[in-house]
């Protein structure tokens, strides 16, 4: 009986030695926005972003100057208007700052529809790319050790030059 417990014993330490061997998994890591911001399609996206911006902070400057350059206009005139020019020029102010003000959310919200509509394929080919690699290296999980994901340490594989040769990069 003592000998059958002893067997039982090993036996049971022996399978839960290999469930816990089986249960390891192959994790691997990539820094994803530091791959992201290699890629050439990136900053391709980046600068015809900051092109439009550049076009959107113009036109809003000229906006900008030209509504000073009529308030300078009204309040060197308004000693010489009547009480009811001198209002309407005021909600024209009013009217013209408000315009500005769309215009400038108008344009925000279009750099960030611009911005999504170029950077999600630029995304989608690098995440595809990291699982194509990391499925052909039998890894189960891939960590993203871009600074601030959380990942604390990042001692195992890093997919990162194996993931940039699949892009071409």
């Amino acid at each position: 009986m003592k000998q059958f417990r002893t067997l039982l014993v090993a036996f049971a330490l022996t399978i839960g030695t290999s469930g816990f061997v089986n249960a390891q998994s192959k994790v691997a890591h990539i820094a994803s926005q530091e791959l992201v911001e290699s890629m050439p399609a990136y900053k391709a996206a980046k600068s015809e972003i900051e092109k439009l911006n550049k076009t959107y902070d113009a036109e809003i400057r000229n906006m900008v100057l030209e509504l000073q350059t009529t308030m300078k206009k009204y309040q060197a005139e308004a000693p010489t208007k009547t009480e009811e020019e001198n209002a309407k020029r005021a909600q024209e102010v009013q009217a013209t700052e408000k315009s500005i003000t769309d215009y400038r959310q108008n344009a925000l919200q279009d750099l960030q529809k611009k911005e999504i509509e170029l950077m999600k394929p630029i995304y989608e080919k690098a995440r595809t790319s990291i699982q194509k690699v990391a499925r052909a290296q039998k890894f189960e999980y891939v960590l993203d050790s871009t600074t601030g994901t959380g990942v604390i340490m990042a001692d195992g594989k890093n997919l990162m030059a194996d993931v940039k040769k699949d892009l071409g990069i």
